[in-house]
């Protein structure tokens, strides 16, 4: 608990931790977030809430021209 707000983010970014209540007691669940832990504890994933997108996806873009016409950059003016 702190009234000075530098040192209470002073302390979050020294913290090695996932979760940080400043001057708020835990809920003990935090459903809507991933759990995992850091370093060598929890149970080693973060397959959990939104995370779960991040987590089993692999990211791609692709990028279709359904003009059937050549671009600028296709055209060769030599």
């Amino acid at each position: 608990y702190t009234r000075n707000v530098n040192r209470a983010f002073q302390a979050t970014r020294d913290f090695y931790t996932g979760i940080v209540y400043v001057n708020a007691p835990t809920i003990g669940a935090e459903t809507h977030l991933p759990f995992g832990g850091t370093k060598q504890t929890g149970n080693g994933h973060r397959e959990a809430a939104v995370a779960a997108i991040d987590f089993f996806t692999e990211w791609k873009t692709v990028y279709i021209d359904y003009s059937d016409k050549l671009q600028r950059a296709q055209i060769d003016n030599n």
